[in-house]
């Protein structure tokens, strides 16, 4: 195109030049108009030229003004940290992470619809819409399987896979994520813990989790998210779920009445697993909760506000010390069964106790024949003597 373009501006140029000077002219004359005609195309041509590939350009690049040339792609800039600072700000992140904090619960999804699933960009994630318009991050498990947790120890009929682990094959602290971007938190059950429910030794009896009291029938809810190893009947526990968790936790959920998942079971935090009830060897509804690692029980209070339903770290070290030497097996519900018993003996004695108030004439002989004791018994229960000078006003347990 440049080619007929320069062809076009000489012939006119030429035209141009004979007009104006029909005369014949010198040679010198001539050689002269030749160069200034040769100059005038010249320009000509660089101002064609510079027109098409303006063309062009647009042509190529519509939504730009100009076309600017394609950057290199910028190298990372090198860590000016040195490897000392590096490490020191790792470990300051780790304390942040692990400070004492208040984590709500993920909301509940049990009367939402899922609408849609979407890509996220990331084969390991994808994201699920739901009815009221809230969405949330979801692992997917055929890419984000670990199989040193699902895999290894896995036993879907074993309550106490790990025989072959001892507490001393335990690293001294672990550390434990709770909670990231892609993975939730939800309270089991929101609720006071039983003052005679809590986690540990009780009468020299060990208890290795928490007692939630609740009505039959109420929600259960799956506290991280994880997989469903063990669904069925046990003895003591009666209906129980127990879910390993991404983290390598796992949580056990007993006296159901209703389970309401399957083993092998894949579930996200704050899924509905089963129906509060008083199955096995129950004193009365309620949840019993227990969290373990590697079969070792720990308190779940570390981990759980279960009044408030709250989390009480994102990140949590989990230290040798917390478990109990005791947990290499499940929860013994006889002696469950017996705290009960003597519990309900120690509010009998407390509900049978009685008390006077000293008047003007009473002696220890005479409130014994009231209250149909003897005066040995009411000065042990006083820690007096019989010689003691009873005080008007003064109040002394008889019974």
């Amino acid at each position: 195109m440049k080619k007929y373009l320069l062809l076009f501006a000489a012939l006119s140029l030429a035209s141009a030049a004979t007009a104006r000077n029909p005369r014949k002219t010198s040679r010198a004359a001539r050689l002269q108009a030749a160069e200034a005609a040769a100059d005038s195309l010249r320009a000509v041509t660089t101002r064609q030229a510079a027109v098409i590939d303006s063309l062009q350009c647009i042509a190529v690049c519509p939504e730009e003004e100009e076309c600017a040339p394609a950057e290199e792609p910028r190298r990372a800039e090198p860590d000016p940290r040195t490897p000392e600072q590096i490490a020191a700000d790792s470990v300051a992140d780790m304390r942040r992470r692990m400070e004492r904090k208040e984590i709500r619960s993920t909301f509940d999804t049990e009367s939402l619809t899922v609408i849609d699933t979407l890509d996220s960009g990331n084969e390991a994630l994808y994201v699920v819409l739901f009815s009221d318009n809230s969405w949330k991050y979801v692992r997917n498990r055929e890419v984000a399987k670990d199989s040193t947790i699902f895999e290894k120890y896995w036993d879907t009929k074993s309550l106490f896979p790990y025989s072959s682990v001892t507490k001393a094959d335990i690293p001294e602290s672990v550390v434990v994520t709770l909670v990231d971007s892609a993975s939730g938190f939800h309270y089991p059950y929101k609720g006071a813990v039983n003052p005679r429910g809590k986690f540990g030794l009780r009468r020299g009896r060990r208890h290795q989790g928490v007692d939630l009291p609740l009505r039959m029938r109420d929600t259960i809810y799956a506290t991280f998210c994880g997989r469903v190893r063990i669904s069925q009947t046990v003895r003591g526990y009666g209906n129980l779920v127990i879910i390993r968790h991404d983290n390598g936790l796992e949580t056990y959920y007993g006296h159901l009445a209703e389970r309401l998942v399957e083993p092998n079971q894949w579930v996200e935090a704050g899924e509905v697993i089963g129906l509060g009830g008083s199955t096995g060897r129950s004193t009365g509804p309620h949840l019993h909760f227990e969290t373990r690692y590697y079969g070792q029980s720990f308190d779940p209070e570390r981990l759980i506000d279960f009044k408030r339903g709250i989390l009480n770290r994102e990140v949590f070290l989990l230290k040798r010390s917390f478990l109990s030497i005791y947990s290499n097996a499940g929860q013994d519900f006889d002696d469950e069964e017996a705290n009960e018993k003597q519990d309900k003996q120690e509010a009998a004695e407390r509900a049978a106790m009685r008390y006077h108030k000293i008047r003007s004439g009473d002696t220890l002989g005479h409130l014994a024949v009231k209250y149909g004791t003897t005066v040995k018994r009411i000065c042990a229960l006083n820690g007096i003597k019989p010689t003691t000078t009873l005080r008007i006003g003064r109040t002394l347990r008889v019974r």
